[in-house]
C-alpha cells in the first residue's frame, strides 16, 4: 500500500522519492540467526474470578486452560472449572516455558498468602511451566514495558483509555485473542535481534563496576548483568534495538540489519533521489508498525520527504541521524505516535536527541534538524529549504563513533560558531579524565580497566597517555583508582587533532634497582610502599631492600637467601 501510495505524487519530487524508495536494493541479512520456541497450548489466565468463569470456554481449542483468580471474596465460587487463588504471584518466561509460582496451602484448589511457595504448573497440568499466559490483571503480573513473546496483559495495555471505551476495546482485543490462541501450538523461530561481543563490553573488569547503559535501555527485561558480564536473553528480546543504540562501544549491535546496512541504504536512496531530479530532501525514519501512519501522512506531507521503514524506530541511534545530514537530508524526522512511546524507549531517544540537538546547537544549527516528529503534526509541517553542508559523495565507514566524530568535523569547517568545547550531557559518551597528579603512583589500576584503551602506558617508562575521543565516561578508571586521584569530566572537544591525539596525563623517572641498576618501576610507588609496608612484619630486615629492586633480582635474592639458610624458606 505504501508504494502504491509513493506512486500517486507526479511532480518531479514525488517521481524521484518513489524511483529512490523502491529502485533501491535494501540489503538485508538473508538468513538472520533465531531462536526456537515450543508451545504446546498449556494457558494460563489470571484475572477476577467471574471474569475467567466467563473466558474459560472459550478457549477450548486450547491444549488446556488453568484459572487464576487474585480475588478472594469468590475464590469459592462453585464451577465446572477449577478455580485457583492467589494474591503474590510471579510469572517469568516466554513462549512455551512460562515459570509461574504462588503460594500454595494444603487444599490444592486453594492457594493462600501464608503458604509456601510452589510451582503452579505442577499442580494444574502436571508440568514445570505454562506455555501461554493472558493477565487481565489491572496492572499486569511481568512488571515490563514490552512483554515477552507469549505473555498477553490486556487490561494493563488499555489503561489509559475512559471505562466505556476500555471495556470496547478489551472485548474486541479478547475477541481476536480466541480467534489467534490456538494457532500458538508449535515450534517457532523468531530472529535473534543482536550480536554481542564481550570483548567490547564497558560493563566491568577486574571486578570494577562501569556501564549500565543497555541494561537500563531495555524495556523488554532481556539484559541482566552477573557482576561480572553482560548477558542477553534472545527468548525475551523483542528487537527494539534500545541496547545497541544506546551502547557506545558497540559491544552490542543490532543485527536485522546492522546500522551500517542501513546507513547504507540512506546513501544510496538519497543517491538515487538526486539523480532522479529530486531535491531539498527530508529523512522521515519510522518503525514498520507505523506503516499505515505514514502512509496517510503522506497525503498532507511534502513529496520532499522520503521515508524509510526500521523494524523499530529505536534501532539507530546519533550516528545514523548525522550520517543522513552528511548525505545532503536537510532534516531527520524520528516519526512515532509519541504518546505511545514506552517510557524506557522515550528515555533512550530523549538521550540521543539530547545529545544530538545539543550538537546541532552548539555549532550554530536549528536544534530541530533532528527531531521527533508526531504524525498528528503532519499537515503543519514545513520543511527546510537548504542543507547545513554539502553532501558527501561517499558512504561513511568505520564504527559509529568514527562515523560520528567524521560528519561533526565536517559540520563544524561550516559552522557559524567554530565552537572549541562544548558541555555534554553528564551521562553523554564523550569527554576526559583529569588526574591529580601529585598522589598519582602510576600503579596503572586505571589502565588495566580501560575498555577502549583511552587510557594507556607510554610503555618505555612510566608514564600515563590519554586520548580522549576513546574515551566513553565509564567510570571503570575513577572506581578503580586506589588513590582516588582520577575524575570524569564530560564534554566535547572540537580540535579533532587534540581530541585523537596521545595526551600526557602522568610521568615519572623510573625507580632503579638497587642491584642491577634496570629501570622497573615508578619511583613514587616503590616510595610509597617501602612507607607503607616498613613496619610489617613480613617486611623487616633484608625483605624491605628487595621493594627496591626488579622481579629478576628479587627472586633471585630469594633463592641464595634460601640456599645460605635453609630455616628461611619458611619465612622468605
Amino acid at each position: 500500500m505504501l508504494k502504491s501510495t509513493l506512486n500517486t505524487f507526479t511532480d518531479t519530487n514525488g517521481v524521484a522519492r518513489a524511483a529512490a524508495i523502491t529502485g533501491t536494493v535494501e540489503l538485508a541479512n538473508l538468513i538472520p540467526p533465531t531462536v526456537t520456541y515450543e508451545s504446546r497450548g498449556n494457558l494460563l489466565i489470571i484475572g477476577a474470578a467471574e471474569q475467567l468463569l466467563q473466558l474459560a470456554d472459550q478457549f477450548s481449542a486450547l491444549n488446556s486452560v488453568t484459572l487464576l483468580t487474585t480475588d478472594s471474596n469468590t475464590c469459592e465460587t462453585k464451577t465446572a472449572h477449577t478455580l485457583y487463588y492467589s494474591q503474590s504471584i510471579t510469572v517469568k518466561g516466554y513462549l512455551g516455558a512460562f515459570d509461574v509460582h504462588c503460594r500454595i496451602g494444603h487444599n490444592n484448589t486453594i492457594l493462600e498468602t501464608n503458604a509456601l511457595e510452589t510451582n503452579l504448573a505442577k499442580i494444574a497440568i502436571g508440568r514445570n511451566c505454562f506455555d501461554i499466559v493472558l493477565d487481565m490483571t489491572a496492572t499486569g503480573v511481568m512488571n515490563v514495558e514490552i512483554p515477552a513473546a507469549g505473555y498477553y496483559a490486556v487490561s494493563s495495555s488499555l489503561e489509559h483509555s475512559d471505562n466505556q471505551a476500555a471495556e470496547k476495546r478489551i472485548a474486541e482485543k479478547l475477541a481476536t485473542l480466541v480467534d489467534d490462541l490456538p494457532s500458538m501450538i508449535g515450534t517457532f523461530d523468531k530472529p535473534k535481534y543482536f550480536r554481542l561481543n564481550p570483548d567490547l563490553c564497558a560493563h566491568s573488569s577486574r571486578g570494577v563496576k562501569g556501564c549500565d547503559r543497555c541494561i537500563d535501555a531495555c524495556p523488554a527485561g532481556a539484559l541482566h548483568s552477573d557482576g561480572i558480564a553482560i548477558a542477553i536473553d534472545p527468548y525475551l528480546c523483542q528487537g527494539v534495538g534500545t541496547c545497541a543504540t544506546a551502547c557506545p562501544t558497540e559491544a552490542i549491535s543490532y543485527a536485522l540489519p546492522d546500522p551500517q546496512i542501513t546507513q547504507n541504504f540512506v546513501h544510496s536512496v538519497f543517491a538515487r533521489y538526486k539523480q532522479e531530479g529530486g531535491q531539498a530532501p527530508t529523512l522521515l525514519l519510522y518503525g514498520e508498525r507505523d506503516t499505515e501512519a505514514v502512509t496517510k501522512a503522506l497525503a498532507v506531507l511534502p513529496t520532499s520527504v522520503i521515508t524509510i521503514a526500521l523494524e523499530e524506530l529505536a534501532t539507530v541511534g546519533i550516528d545514523t541521524w548525522f550520517s543522513a545530514l552528511a548525505y545532503g537530508a536537510h532534516q531527520v524526522l524520528l516519526a512515532t505516535n509519541t504518546q505511545y512511546i514506552p517510557v524506557t524507549i522515550d528515555a533512550v531517544l530523549t538521550n540521543e536527541l539530547t545529545i544530538a540537538q545539543n550538537f546541532l546547537t552548539e555549532l550554530g544549527y536549528d536544534a530541530d534538524r533532528i527531531c521527533l516528529f508526531d504524525f498528528a503534526d503532519s499537515a503543519n509541517f514545513e520543511a527546510y529549504e537548504s542543507a547545513l553542508i554539502t553532501p558527501i559523495e561517499t558512504a561513511l565507514t568505520g564504527t559509529k563513533r568514527e562515523k560520528l566524530f567524521t560528519v561533526l568535523e565536517t559540520l563544524n569547517q561550516s559552522s557559524p560558531l567554530q565552537p572549541t568545547h562544548s558541555a555534554v550531557a553528564a551521562n553523554a559518551p564523550y569527554g576526559s579524565v583529569t588526574c591529580n597528579t601529585d598522589d598519582c603512583t602510576l600503579c596503572m589500576s586505571c589502565v588495566a580497566v580501560c575498555p577502549t584503551r583511552a587510557l594507556h602506558a607510554i610503555g618505555d617508562r612510566p608514564g600515563l597517555l590519554f586520548v580522549e575521543q576513546d574515551c566513553i565516561q565509564c567510570g571503570m578508571c575513577e572506581a578503580a583508582c586506589p588513590e582516588k586521584v582520577i575524575t570524569l569530566e564530560a564534554g566535547f572537544n572540537w580540535d579533532w587533532q587534540a581530541r585523537k591525539a596521545d595526551k600526557l596525563v602522568h610521568e615519572e623517572p623510573a625507580a632503579c634497582c638497587i642491584s642491577c641498576g634496570k629501570p622497573f618501576a615508578p619511583a613514587s610507588m616503590v616510595k610509597m610502599l617501602t612507607e607503607k609496608l616498613q613496619s610489617h612484619s613480613h617486611f623487616q630486615g633484608e625483605a624491605i631492600r628487595r621493594l627496591s629492586m626488579c622481579e629478576d633480582c628479587r627472586v633471585r635474592d630469594i633463592f641464595e637467601k634460601m640456599e645460605r639458610d635453609p630455616q628461611s624458606q619458611t619465612r622468605v
